[in-house]
Order: C-alpha cells, then structure tokens, then sequence
C-alpha cells in the first residue's frame, strides 16, 4: 500500500502550523519587550530600534542602553526679584521706622510738657481758692490759723548742742491750734506738708523742731477741749524753693485744708 502524494512526512514542519521552539512573527514572547519597530514595504523591520519604549519602559538607544534626558535649566531671574523686593522693604522700613520714631518721641515729649503745664496751672488755681495767713480754717476736730512763714534759716536752736544744720533751707510755719471737738484730741506737726510752687511735697524736720524751741508741741500731745496751743512746724527744702502752701490735717488720715503761704 502506497502514501498519498500529498501527506506530510513525519518530522517536517506543515505550513500553517507553529513549529515547537520556534519563535512567532508578531508573537511576544516571554519576559521580552517587544518594541515598536517600523516596516518596509516587503514587511521586512528596520535595521535601528524605535526609541519609543513599549510597556512602560524608560527610552532606549541601540543596543538596548537608557537614553539619558538632558537636565532642566533652572531660571534664576525670580531668585534675584525677589530678593531686590526684600532689600528695597528693608531699607524703606529702616529709613521710615527713624523717623517714625522721632515724631513719636517728639509728640511724647510736647505732650508731657503740656500735661504738666496744664497740671500746675490746674494746681495753682485750685490753690488759688485756698485761705491765706490769719484765716481759721477747720479739718476734722481743729480749728488752724497760720499766723507766720520764716524762710531762709540755715540752721535752728539757740542751743549750740541742739543746734541742727538744714540741708538747704529751713522753712518756720508758725500756727495755732484750736479743738472744737467735745473730746481731747492728738495733735502732732508731723502730719502736716509743705507744697512747694512747683508742686513738690515735704514732710517736716522732726528733729529741727526740738532744737528751734518756742512750741507747745514739738513732736506729739493731747489738746483737750476748747484748748489752743501754739504751734511751729519746721521744713528742711531746697534753697531754690519756693513755698507756695501748707496742707492742715487733724490727724495723717484726714483730707486736710490748704493755707497759701504768699
């Protein structure tokens, strides 16, 4: 029995079949990118590789090597605006801030000097309303009159061991003291104060007191009811100054009534 003319031999390859091992046109094979590679017209691929890479894969040259990117120029014309902005800002806020600074502090100190006048002229004419010598005034429990201002003294005390030394001036604020009240009250000279024209307040000199004498109460007693004591209170101020009132307490707690001294 003969074989058909047409049959294919065992082993040979039959058209239209793929062939064991064989690689495929057209067919990926695995673990392969395949690439895009332009055709002739016999359907034949071109000799170079298309640089458009195929599944994600970063460009390739020939022979499969990454093509490096040429790096980004990077501008630097913002950098060197911006920072002429800066520099001009500063410069504008230092110049300006001085000057600024200048007009406050000038401001500051024409308005103190102008609360201060408008204070002492307040000062002066409230005092302006106050009692002068030989007036009897009241504060609290005691009836005051100055009777008389000595100024000038360099020192108090007939006593040369009890002779005091004032450290500008000693200032003599003759008075008497009357209680009006229906009980014995204290008096005492050191709860009195001296203005002075500049509005400045002294306290007196406890120990010029002693040393001057003439006083039915150098330092602290009782008056008892309907009683006047005579009275010197003596100040220590600066040679320059000028006393202008004298604030009467009958007690350190109370209001106190101004006497003006000129």
């Amino acid at each position: 029995m003969t074989n058909p003319p047409n049959a294919p031999q065992s082993g040979a390859p039959q058209p239209g079949v793929p062939q064991s091992g064989a690689p495929q046109s057209g067919v990926p094979q695995s673990g392969v990118p395949q690439y895009a590679y332009p055709q002739t017209g016999a359907g034949q691929f071109a000799g170079a590789p298309n640089t458009v890479p195929q599944y994600g894969f970063p460009p390739q040259g020939p022979g499969g090597q990454p093509v490096n990117q040429p790096p980004k120029k990077r501008r630097k014309w913002p950098w060197i605006l911006g920072a002429l902005v800066v520099l001009i800002v500063i410069i504008v806020a230092v110049s300006g801030g001085g000057s600024d600074s200048d007009s406050s502090s000038n401001s500051t100190s024409a308005g103190s000097s102008q609360q201060g006048a408008e204070q002492k002229n307040a000062g002066a004419e409230k005092d302006s309303g106050a009692a002068g010598l030989n007036t009897p005034v009241r504060d609290g429990k005691f009836e005051f009159v100055v009777t008389g201002v000595e100024k000038g003294l360099s020192s108090v005390g007939d006593n040369p061991y009890l002779t005091e030394q004032a450290q500008g001036q000693f200032v003599v604020v003759s008075m008497t003291v009357q209680n009006t009240s229906k009980e014995p009250q204290s008096f005492s000279p050191s709860d009195q104060k001296l203005v002075d024209d500049q509005g400045r307040s002294f306290e007196p000199s406890t120990s010029a007191q002693i040393a001057l004498g003439g006083s039915d109460i150098p330092v602290w007693d009782n008056i008892n009811p309907g009683n006047t004591v005579d009275a010197k209170v003596v100040f220590d101020m600066p040679k320059d100054a000028t006393p202008a009132t004298i604030e009467l307490h009958d007690s350190m707690f109370s209001g106190g009534v101004k006497v003006r001294l000129n």
